[in-house]
C-alpha cells in the first residue's frame, strides 16, 4: 500500500501539467494491476490494506479520475481555473484511496465524510446554473444528517469492543438502533429510494467531471460501507424492509426515467434504479448477492460515467440538456451514435457487459430470497430496457433543431475517452472469474 501512497504523493508537482498528470493517473491504474488479487486482506501497512473489493474500487477510482480529466479538457482550453480543478481532483483521489484501503472503522468514516468536500467544490466552482448552490446543500445535508447516527454508533462500538479494526469488532447485543445507525449513512449515499432526492439535483447541476465521479465512485462508497459493516453485524432481522423498499424503488424509478425531459436527469434516475438492485443483493446476505453487487457496482460505475460523458458531448454542441432540442444526431455524428447505442444497451444489461453478469447474479440472489420478488424484478428489467431505448432513439432520431450551430462531429479525445469507458466494461466480462474469488 505504501508504494501506492508514495506514487500519489509524488503526483503533487504535476498539478501544473494537465495531460502529464492525466497520463500518470492512467499509469497508476496499470500499477494497480500488478498487485496480486487475494480474497483476504493483504499488502498490510500502517492500518491500510487491500482485499478484492478494495482492489476493484481503487482501480475504478483511478480509472474514472483519468477519464474525468479527458472529459473536462474544456476547463484547460478555456483556462477556467484549471490548476485549482486539478488540485480538487487530487484531493478527491487521495481521500477516496484512503477510504477504500483503511481497515479502521472510524478512519473510514472520516475519509468517507471528507470525500464530500471536493465534490461540493466541484459543483459550486464549475457547475452550470445558479441552482448548483441548492444542489450542493442538498448533497451536504442529506449525507451529514444520515451520518451523525453512524458516528455515535462508532463511539458506542469502541466503548464496547475496544477496537475499530473491521475484523475484530464483535458486539453481542445488537439492536435496531445500532442496526439503523450503521447502515443509514450508506443507504443515503447509494442512494436508496425515498432518500435519493439529492442525487438528480447534484447530477444536473454538477459539471461533467462531478457527474462522472458521483456516478462512478461516490455512490459505490455506500455499497463498500455496507460490505464492511455487514461483516461484523450479525443482525439481519429487518433487512426485508430495505429489500422491499429498494425493489419498489427500482420499479417506480423506471416510470420516473420515462417522464424526464433532461438527459442528465434521466441518467441520474437510472443510477438510483441500479443501486436499488445492489442494495437488495447486499441485504440478502448470500453468496450470489454479494458477488453480484460488487460486479454491478463496477459495471454501473463505467457505464453511467460513460453516459454522462456522452451527455456532456451533446451539451458542448447544443448548450442544452433537453430531449426536445437534442435530436437527430445520427445524421451529424454517426460514430458517436454507435457509442450512444453501446452505452444504452449496456445500461439495460446486454451481453457481454459487467452489468449483465451483475444482474444475473443479483436476480438469482433476490429470487432465492423470495420467489414473490419475480414480478418486481421482471417489471424493473423491462422498464430499464424501455428508458434505455427511449434515450437512444430520441437523441439519435428525429429532426435536428434548426437553430443549432455545429462546430465538430467529434474529435479523437472524445472517442478515446468513450472507448476507455467501453473497453473494460465489456472485456472484463471475459475475466469475470476474478470477482468470484472474494468471500
Amino acid at each position: 500500500m505504501m508504494k501506492l501512497f508514495f506514487f500519489s504523493l509524488f503526483l503533487i508537482p504535476l498539478l501544473n501539467y494537465w495531460w502529464f498528470y492525466c497520463l500518470m493517473m492512467m499509469v497508476f491504474s496499470f500499477l494497480m494491476l500488478t498487485f496480486p488479487i487475494t480474497n483476504y486482506f493483504s499488502s498490510l501497512s500502517y492500518g491500510f490494506g487491500m482485499d478484492l473489493v478494495t482492489f476493484c474500487m481503487l482501480l475504478l477510482t483511478s480509472w474514472i479520475l483519468f477519464l474525468m480529466m479527458m472529459a473536462s479538457s474544456k476547463i484547460k482550453f478555456l483556462n477556467n481555473y484549471s490548476q485549482e480543478f486539478l488540485l480538487i481532483l487530487y484531493l478527491m483521489f487521495i481521500l477516496l484511496m484512503f477510504s477504500f484501503s483503511t481497515m479502521n472503522l472510524f478512519m473510514f468514516y472520516l475519509y468517507f465524510e471528507s470525500s464530500m468536500i471536493p465534490t461540493i467544490f466541484l459543483i459550486f466552482g464549475w457547475g452550470y446554473q445558479p441552482e448548483r448552490f441548492m444542489a450542493g446543500l442538498y448533497l451536504l445535508f442529506y449525507t451529514l444528517f444520515a451520518s451523525f447516527p453512524l458516528l455515535l454508533c462508532i463511539f458506542y462500538l469502541y466503548e464496547n469492543c475496544f477496537t475499530m479494526f473491521f475484523y475484530l469488532i464483535h458486539l453481542s447485543d445488537f439492536n435496531i438502533y445500532i442496526y439503523i445507525s450503521l447502515i443509514l449513512a450508506f443507504l443515503v449515499k447509494m442512494p436508496m429510494v425515498f432518500v435519493h432526492f439529492w442525487l438528480p439535483k447534484a447530477h444536473v447541476e454538477a459539471p461533467v467531471s462531478g457527474s462522472m465521479i458521483l456516478a462512478g465512485v461516490l455512490l459505490k462508497l455506500g455499497g463498500y460501507g455496507l460490505f464492511r459493516v455487514f461483516y461484523f453485524m450479525k443482525y439481519y432481522e429487518y433487512n426485508y424492509i430495505f429489500i422491499i423498499l429498494s425493489l419498489f424503488g427500482t420499479f417506480m424509478v423506471g416510470f420516473l426515467c420515462l417522464s424526464q425531459v433532461d438527459i442528465k436527469s434521466m441518467i441520474a434516475y437510472s443510477s438510483v434504479a441500479h443501486m436499488g438492485l445492489v442494495i437488495c443483493g447486499i441485504m440478502t446476505c448470500n453468496y450470489f448477492g454479494l458477488l453480484g453487487s460488487l460486479v454491478l457496482m463496477i459495471g454501473h460505475g463505467l457505464c453511467s460515467s460513460g453516459l454522462f460523458a456522452l451527455a456532456n458531448i451533446l451539451y458542448e454542441r447544443s448548450h442544452s440538456r433537453s430531449l426536445f432540442i437534442n435530436k437527430g444526431y445520427i445524421t451529424y455524428m454517426p460514430t458517436m451514435s454507435m457509442f450512444w447505442f453501446m452505452f444504452c444497451i449496456n445500461n439495460m444489461a446486454s451481453p457481454p457487459s459487467l452489468n449483465l453478469l451483475g444482474e444475473i447474479l443479483l436476480i438469482n440472489s433476490i429470487v432465492s430470497w423470495s420467489y414473490l420478488t419475480c414480478l418486481y424484478l421482471g417489471f424493473s428489467s423491462f422498464l430499464s430496457c424501455c428508458y434505455s431505448i427511449y434515450l437512444y432513439s430520441i437523441v439519435q432520431h428525429g429532426n435536428m433543431y434548426s437553430g443549432l450551430k455545429m462546430e465538430s462531429s467529434g474529435n479523437i479525445r472524445e472517442f478515446l475517452m468513450l472507448f476507455f469507458h467501453w473497453f473494460p466494461l465489456n472485456i472484463l466480462f471475459l475475466k469475470s472469474d476474478i470477482f468470484v474469488i472474494w468471500l
